[in-house]
């Protein structure tokens, strides 16, 4: 928003504020005609001389806590820049999201860290319902677990949905085959969440389960999937559908209502490809799902992060410099964004590693183009499979700390 466009707006609401306090004298209560209601007009005369010597830093709080809430970021800070007063009461009106927390697998015991990296502090949390679950993915503040009940001779999963803040868990229904990745679209407390597990079923078939909160089994069907996306690597929810990010860089996309698996004719980003065969390479790649657009980042052997952006148009992956203010947060079980006003933290990658005991997350900044808290750091980016991951923060953590 541009300073004169600023200026008309609050010439615009100048007049209305104006306006408002003639309402104001007007629907007070009318004196009878006197002696005094001579003087009384001559007051609200000088009143009205007044009101036409106001300025925009003078409209009335209520006005412009309402003007500046309806701002998007970017306008509330520029706004900010007006004077003294606007500066505070966009300050205080600023909506900023707030940043996911990166969760660690302890080493022993079920004693949880958090890493809130805004803040720079760690909080513990005792979790005993973890104990000996694998967690394959995370969203909305809430873990999918997998639980195999070795007791049975068909090993059979135990599923379940945790929230390990409010301690809220709902079982799902046993899965009696081998599975490949799992996910979820929201939180279970939400309409419409449902439950995705992928597996390989020989050389040229998937098979594709679901199953939504509260359903006593799961619904299998056996897709045609070509060689090159028959082994999904990661998983994203986006716009309703899944995104299955292939271990050679091919993308498939499931459609969880009309049951529909369909993989996109988009050629893999080359450096993907070209890294297809290196070991472990998959550790190496993330995919984020942020406002309908889906990311790729990639890094490998202490290189800068290299960033993709899928062009759902052109149908291809075009690398991008810039995330335009947005900041993602990856790791491999899933990955993050938010979208930040000033700081260091905007227009850059955070990674699932903390440093200098605990105080410093790792991250590359897209603006500087350069590691921090220092160049070393580009050698510590690749995670552990199972290692630390992020998690979205209860809106109210006090009670717990």
């Amino acid at each position: 928003m541009a300073l004169g466009k600023l200026g008309s707006i609050a010439r615009a609401l100048n007049k209305a504020s104006k306006q408002l306090n003639i309402l104001r004298m007007m629907s007070g209560k009318r004196k009878k005609k006197s002696k005094s209601s001579i003087k009384d007009n001559r007051r609200a005369a000088v009143k009205s001389d007044n009101l036409e010597l106001q300025t925009w830093a003078d409209l009335p709080a209520e006005v412009l806590e309402l003007f500046l809430s309806r701002l998007d970021i970017g306008d509330n800070i520029r706004a900010s820049a007006v004077c003294k007063r606007w500066c505070s009461v966009a300050t205080s009106v600023r909506v900023l999201d707030q940043s996911p927390w990166l969760m660690y697998f302890p080493k022993k015991g079920n004693c949880y860290d958090f890493y809130d990296p805004v803040q720079r502090k760690t909080y513990s949390l005792e979790l005993p319902e973890l104990d000996g679950c694998r967690v394959c993915y995370t969203k909305d503040g809430w873990l999918l677990l997998n639980r195999q009940d070795w007791r049975r001779l068909d090993g059979n999963h135990i599923f379940s949905l945790f929230n390990p803040f409010t301690r809220d868990l709902i079982t799902l229904p046993k899965f009696d085959r081998t599975y490949q990745i799992a996910a979820f679209s929201c939180a279970p407390t939400s309409t419409g969440c449902v439950i995705l597990i992928f597996r390989r079923v020989g050389s040229s078939l998937v098979a594709i389960s679901t199953c939504y909160p509260g359903e006593k089994e799961w619904t299998t069907v056996n897709y045609d999937a070509e060689l090159s996306c028959s082994m999904c690597d990661k998983l994203v929810f986006s716009n309703g559908l899944f995104y299955c990010l292939s271990d050679r860089g091919w993308l498939g996309v499931f459609d969880p209502l009309e049951r529909t698996w369909t993989v996109f004719k988009v050629p893999p980003p080359k450096c993907l490809a070209e890294s297809s065969t290196a070991k472990n390479w998959s550790k190496g790649k993330f995919m984020i799902e942020h406002k309908g657009n889906i990311f790729v980042v990639h890094i490998c052997c202490g290189e800068d992060p290299i960033i993709f952006k899928l062009d759902l148009t052109l149908m291809e992956w075009k690398e991008v410099r810039s995330l335009n203010g947005v900041t993602l947060f990856a790791s491999f079980l899933s990955s993050h964004s938010r979208t930040y006003a000033t700081g260091i933290m905007r227009n850059s990658v955070y990674f699932p590693k903390v440093r200098f005991y605990g105080k410093r997350c790792i991250s590359f900044s897209l603006d500087d183009r350069r590691y921090y808290p220092s160049e070393q750091c580009r050698d510590k980016v690749e995670p552990n499979t199972f290692e630390n991951f992020w998690i979205e923060p209860p809106k109210d953590f006090t009670g717990w700390m």
